[in-house]
């Protein structure tokens, strides 16, 4: 039997899947195979919103906002809003934006996106649960909007691209820690329809056995890498030396990542009862774990859609930002207190989580697929939030980075300034049909951002 990008290795019940390899196929599979790797799709979310001032280009000497009660986010609007020139800009990068230095040239910027807000229900809520939506299935009903509203653009393009995966779908979350109080809206971007979430995997042990198709998966094995040695070291003598090579990274990504969860084992085991016992990654580590294991996921064709959540809406409770606070800090309670040097600290951790999203795509350039290509070339990697500002709630101006070429659709390395009140949906269909999507609609769009294709 010959190996080619859909064989499994299958040991013991593990299922592995292996990277496109091309000396892996006979002559004629080489004459008539697709060499051309999937589109993938991340779509990253990061819990209420950010200090704009340090955010945009441009807005370094923006008035500091003053608190806005969670049920009045279009209060300020008509006053506070900056209004757009439209148009294609030079990148200049922010303070924020600085830990994007290096892949600068990989990303592209844009303003001037909102969301129609529902009044009445809370800021929080709408802002991640319906994220995706772009508008909440009571707004659809209102508007006349049919399917797929209420189903998030993820599962929309995971419904028509899924097919040649093992999920049509994969939903992360990176709240390690339990708040009684904040309902699963508050936690979760991702719906199969209205009333039905797509609920996020928060442990990367259970994203580990999740992706290795094993609910005991520790229950017959302790290391994935020990059952396919041996079928690995017999593979690579059959393989050329640039095959060798993707084949080693992809076997030492794969320990790597048995490492990291065996050190959250050993700590989880270590610690005090009374300590949050999914909290005891370093906050950065445990981010970036969650993170390759969605790469992985790319990588060995299990999806090619996912959501990720850097953090939860809201939720009030202590994290630890290990490297920029020394002791644990409420994120959401933060953002209402942005005077004087508030936002300052606030701006801290929007450049923490600007630094997983850069280590998210120098991991995706440095992975190399069937053609040659990086996994970045391939991807679309989305970096935004639900609320354009924490202290006023407000639902213009929402922050938005795109990473990734798209199969050369997407020309990065630029500053697009939308028309103000351009609606989110339109982006969100740009995407639809960037990934391959015959729809001309998303939710309540109006068209796609044209500016953003090449």
């Amino acid at each position: 039997m010959h190996l080619t990008r859909r064989n499994f290795l299958k040991t013991k019940g593990a299922v592995l899947t292996l990277p496109f390899m091309p000396s892996l196929l006979h002559a004629d599979e080489k004459a008539t195979n697709d060499a051309t790797p999937s589109k993938k799709l991340m779509l990253m979310y990061i819990p209420n919103g950010i200090v704009r001032r340090c955010f945009f280009p441009g807005e370094e000497e923006a008035e500091l906002p003053d608190f806005i009660g969670g049920f009045d986010a279009d209060k300020t609007k008509k006053e506070r809003r900056l209004e757009n020139v439209p148009g294609i800009y030079p990148l200049a990068l922010t303070s924020t934006m600085e830990p994007l230095k290096d892949v600068a040239k990989d990303i592209t910027m844009v303003t001037g996106l909102e969301r129609s807000y529902k009044n009445g229900q809370d800021v929080h809520a709408q802002g991640a649960s319906c994220y995706l939506t772009s508008l909440s299935p009571m707004q659809a009903q209102e508007q006349g909007i049919q399917h797929p509203n209420g189903r998030s653009l993820d599962q929309v393009i995971g419904d028509a691209i899924g097919h040649s995966t093992i999920f049509n779908t994969l939903e992360v979350s990176c709240n390690g820690f339990r708040a009684p109080k904040e309902p699963i809206e508050f936690d979760n971007i991702s719906w199969y329809g209205p009333g039905k979430i797509a609920p996020s995997i928060r442990e990367p042990q259970k994203l580990y056995d999740r992706l290795f198709l094993r609910d005991n998966y520790r229950d017959h094995v302790a290391n994935v890498t020990d059952l396919v040695l041996a079928d690995a070291n017999s593979l690579s003598r059959k393989l050329a030396s640039k095959d060798r090579e993707t084949l080693d990274e992809f076997m030492e990504m794969i320990r790597g990542i048995e490492l990291r969860i065996e050190k959250m084992d050993k700590l989880i085991a270590d610690i005090d009862i009374d300590i949050p016992k999914t909290e005891v990654l370093p906050r950065g580590e445990y981010i970036r774990l969650q993170a390759d294991l969605v790469l992985l996921a790319f990588q060995m064709g299990i999806t090619n859609v996912s959501t990720f959540m850097i953090g939860p809406e809201r939720w009030d409770a202590t994290l630890m930002y290990e490297g920029v606070f020394d002791k644990p800090v409420q994120h959401h309670n933060m953002t209402h207190n942005q005077k004087g040097n508030g936002y300052k600290e606030l701006q801290k951790i929007d450049i923490f989580h600007m630094e997983q999203y850069a280590y998210v795509i120098r991991r995706m350039k440095e992975i190399k697929e069937s053609d040659g290509s990086s996994m970045l070339d391939n991807s679309i990697i989305s970096y935004g939030a639900g609320l354009g500002d924490g202290s006023t709630h407000q639902y213009y101006d929402l922050p938005m980075v795109v990473a990734g070429g798209a199969q050369g659709q997407i020309k990065q390395g630029r500053f697009i300034r939308l028309k103000s009140g351009t609606l989110n949906s339109n982006l969100w269909l740009t995407y639809a049909q960037l990934m391959g999507l015959d729809i001309d609609s998303f939710a309540d769009s109006t068209g796609v951002i044209n500016d953003l294709w090449t």
